[in-house]
């Protein structure tokens, strides 16, 4: 059985119930849901939240909520390995077995449903633990720069300073939008960032992180370029 999960509570500090606000005509967590159903990938596809309301959206869009998530699991430190693991359990509680099961954000509206198959497609080829998004990052990183306590620049690896950018290896970073896994992997919270894990790399255009106004503002621009027909108010 595969299964996806999409982990949505009610709480949210810097933008308050960002996960079932409009964005670009639906509510946010609407985009995951229905990349889910295009992908084809799922036997079930269910929300983990803490809240009715984000329950009632899910619902609204062909998600199952067939749980509460208990409040331990609802604060700002709960990690998304426990969050996944406890899906996982209360189904086999249940009497359900998932083999693989897809961590889907709620707050990912770029994520397409070609880039859940080829997700799959990785787990079950390579014989990973994990498959998740990644993309590169736009400036090397061996270039970064910090300020000093005297408010002065310095680098970070300032053995870096003579190398040429194109002879720089080239870096990646999470793109925040999906985690496939075993099942096994998430009830054993085996990490995902290791060697245990195989890439699905996507273009960093299609990649943004949602965590102040800012980036919401940034996500809508880029996103109703990338969708063109789709209003960026609903």
């Amino acid at each position: 059985m595969k299964l996806a999960v999409i982990p949505a509570r009610g709480g949210s500090k810097r933008i308050p119930r960002k996960n079932i606000l409009p964005f670009c005509g639906k509510p946010m967590i609407a985009w995951s849901i229905e990349a889910a159903h295009a992908s084809g990938c799922f036997d079930r596809i269910i929300v983990s939240t803490d809240d009715t309301e984000v329950g009632d959206v899910a619902r609204a869009y062909g998600a199952e909520v067939p749980f509460i998530r208990p409040p331990e699991l609802s604060d700002d430190y709960a990690g998304t390995i426990p969050v996944i693991a406890h899906a996982v359990a209360w189904l086999q509680h249940n009497g359900v077995e998932p083999q693989y099961v897809c961590c889907l954000y709620a707050t990912a509206p770029f994520v397409r449903g070609q880039d859940l198959q080829e997700g799959f497609r990785l787990l079950q080829d390579t014989g990973a633990e994990y498959a998740f998004a990644v993309t590169r990052y736009v400036y090397p990183i061996q270039r970064a720069l910090r300020l000093t306590p005297a408010r002065r620049v310095a680098m970070w690896n300032s053995e870096q300073y003579q190398t040429r950018s194109q002879d720089l290896e080239e870096a990646f970073h999470d793109a925040g939008q999906f985690y496939w896994g075993r099942a096994r992997a998430w009830l054993d919270q085996t990490p995902i960032f290791s060697c245990d894990a195989a890439p699905v790399v996507l273009p960093y255009e299609r990649v943004q992180d949602i965590d102040t106004l800012e980036d919401w503002r940034s996500a809508e621009l880029k996103f109703s370029i990338l969708n063109k027909n789709i209003p960026t108010k609903g």
